[in-house]
């Protein structure tokens, strides 16, 4: 049972990670004058819209990846903001890699936005940061044995009905 819980907080934190990645690479990318702070209002219906795609986009390229990292550290018992920073980060890269064309007989990347890079790997770094704030403060906690029940009382000689 204790299991089936630490699933469900695990798919939790995995999906409050990729709405908050995907916030930040939605607004990294598609408004980069928000800098400024006099840039006006910008229409909420299109906001809700946008951060929608992100959240599709974000899981849908990170679930493997983030899925390699919740598995190392669930079994390790890996609890370190550290560690699910660096896992983010590293989840990030691998989105984003995957995204740009890579050329085999050169084994490069071919087309490598430096400031694209940036954004994914720090919307990993944040993502990580959120998903350990959920599921990864208690990362293995499940694995631990329940305490050991003390011994029922003894009966009562009388309560016995093969007793002399």
């Amino acid at each position: 049972m204790a299991l089936i819980a630490r699933l469900v907080v695990i798919f939790i934190g995995f999906l409050a990670s990729c709405l908050v990645g995907g916030m930040i690479v939605v607004g990294a990318l598609l408004f980069p004058e928000f800098s400024d702070l006099g840039a006006g209002p910008v229409d909420e219906g299109a906001i809700d819209i946008v951060l929608g795609f992100g959240f599709i986009f974000i899981s849908g390229f990170a679930l493997v990846p983030a899925l390699v990292i919740v598995a190392i550290t669930e079994a390790l018992y890996i609890r370190s903001v550290l560690a699910y920073a660096v896992g983010g980060g590293l989840v990030g890269l691998a989105c984003y890699l995957g995204l740009v064309p890579f050329h085999p007989e050169t084994m490069q990347f071919e087309g490598i936005v430096r400031r694209h890079l940036e954004i994914m790997t720090g919307a990993g770094i944040v993502a990580g940061v959120v998903y350990w704030m959920i599921a990864g403060r208690n990362a293995g906690a499940w694995r631990h044995p329940p305490p050991p029940r003390k011994p029922p009382p003894p009966l009562p000689s009388q309560s016995r009905p093969d007793a002399p």
